[in-house]
């Protein structure tokens, strides 16, 4: 039997790239890992492959784990590096901090030490408000180091600042973490290879996301430096990260890797934020408050400009605080085309014209 088509195909969104399908490329590789019988739980040929098709792009002796969703990779890899009295340090704004419904502290057990930040990157100097009472038992010791890359507010870290950071958190005795969860549209904006701002930069454990550059589900956990982390094997089980059909999540990370179709994926959604941008630029009320470095857009506008183009093209509100001219984040994905992003830009130039 044939499901009936339960929504429009046609209908587009700028609210997330995870709103996007599936890419055919991947949806091709699940039909390829469909063939008979494999091992449950990760025992399976596509995933003993991972290690090797990651390779080129990190080298050499990673440790590649999938999971079915980000917060369970950050979860997870933050587990690995820590202990039950650790604390991590963050951005305000870090998904683990606002966006995964305090997982991290209920499920993984740890303590979150937010800094403020702008556009949610993080310096030495920030991180140092929390870098201390290493030795104090009655605070949660700092011991890892989260940074997001990109940013919530789609700033891209470059390989120098990546780094910058990793050597001052080594220094201290912690490790460091990225939540990679847009990695690809980084690497992409960057043009650099992917290892140049995380293992060459000192990341001890990745968050490789998937699902918001075409896969339909799963992540991966890549272990960088397998001398800091503990029991990634068994915490993933712990925290329901183990899949038993494994090999449908690693057969999409596979594709996703191949032939470089998670950069040139990424690339594109990164061109159709530049397009948004530059089409809502000249627009009287709109403000873009933010740098679009990759795939983000996030911009200020009437209220009632954001009512009137909503119901069409969904799209989420980042900051409320000013009820009368609200922050707006718009996500491009990497199906989106030029027609799309002009017809959005469009309606919001004409909703805008139509408050004046």
């Amino acid at each position: 039997m044939t499901i009936p088509v339960r929504h429009d195909p046609s209908r587009i969104s700028f609210a997330s790239d995870n709103y996007a399908g599936a890419h055919p490329e991947v949806l091709a590789a699940l039909g390829t890992a469909n063939g008979g019988h494999q091992s449950a739980y990760g025992a399976d040929a596509y995933t003993a492959a991972l290690p090797e098709v990651f390779a080129p792009l990190f080298g050499e002796g990673i440790e590649v784990y999938p999971v079915w969703n980000g917060t369970g990779a950050n979860v997870v890899g933050l587990m690995s590096l820590t202990d039950r009295w650790s604390g991590v340090i963050c951005s305000d704004v870090a998904h683990i901090n606002t966006d995964e419904c305090g997982a991290p502290e209920r499920v993984g057990g740890l303590k979150l030490l937010t800094v403020p930040t702008e556009h949610g990157k993080l310096t030495p100097e920030l991180v140092a408000r929390q870098a201390f009472g290493f030795e104090d038992e009655h605070r949660a010791k700092p011991t890892v180091l989260s940074i997001t890359q990109t940013t919530e507010l789609g700033a891209v870290y470059t390989p120098d600042e990546v780094k910058t950071l990793a050597d001052y958190a080594h220094g201290l005795g912690m490790s460091v973490h990225m939540d990679g969860a847009r990695i690809a549209n980084a690497a992409a904006a960057l043009g650099v290879p992917v290892r140049s701002f995380t293992r060459d930069a000192g990341v001890d454990v990745l968050s490789f996301g998937g699902t918001k550059n075409g896969m339909v589900f799963g992540e991966a956990i890549v272990v960088m430096n397998p001398d800091r982390v503990r029991g990634v094997l068994y915490l993933r089980k712990l925290a329901t990260q183990l899949s038993s059909k494994t090999r449908f999540v690693s057969a999409q990370l596979e594709a996703l890797v191949a032939d470089d179709l998670w950069l040139r994926s990424a690339a594109h959604a990164n061109a159709m934020a530049v397009r948004l941008a530059a089409g809502v630029a000249d627009i009287d009320g709109v403000e873009l408050v933010a740098p679009v470095d990759a795939n983000a857009v996030f911009a200020r506008l009437p209220r009632a400009v954001v009512d009137a183009v909503q119901p069409t093209f969904p799209f989420y509100l980042w900051d409320e605080s000013d009820k009368q001219r609200p922050i707006a984040r718009w996500m491009c994905s990497f199906d989106l085309t030029e027609d799309d992003v002009d017809a959005f830009a469009d309606a919001v130039r004409s909703a805008a014209s139509a408050t004046v």
